[in-house]
């Protein structure tokens, strides 16, 4: 598929992909004899975890580690496993704070309620 289909396919603009492409996120992209980029299944799997990866937080120059070490083959997988668990672990922390802001914010929407319902409270 073309680069028009494949951004449309994974949601990312095509200039997007193209970057991608460029700083080395979409590696060994297949082109036709014409020379225009031919996207698999293969590189579209790729590109939702690079999102995923993205949309979760991890900053673009780990995501682009992650890409060198899957790279280098078997020889990193303790090194992609380690990056993910860290990953992970903060991800966890950040949705964790998350929460506590949603109850607070909760809180707040039950105390206008209150206060809706004529019952006396303290709004700040």
């Amino acid at each position: 598929m073309n680069v028009k289909e494949f951004s449309s396919r994974v949601g990312i603009s095509p200039h997007t992909v193209r970057y991608y492409e460029k700083i080395g996120l979409l590696r060994d992209v297949h082109r036709l004899a014409n020379g225009h980029r031919d996207f698999s299944e293969k590189d579209i799997a790729w590109i939702g975890f690079v999102q995923r990866l993205k949309d979760t937080g991890m900053p673009l120059e780990q995501i682009h580690l992650y890409a060198d070490l899957r790279g280098e083959g078997a020889s990193t997988l303790k090194e992609r496993h380690d990056l993910l668990e860290r990953h992970a672990a903060a991800l966890e922390q950040s949705v964790a704070e998350q929460y506590r802001h949603l109850d607070r914010l909760r809180e707040k929407i039950a105390l206008y309620r209150a206060a809706m319902d004529g019952h006396e409270t303290h709004l700040t």
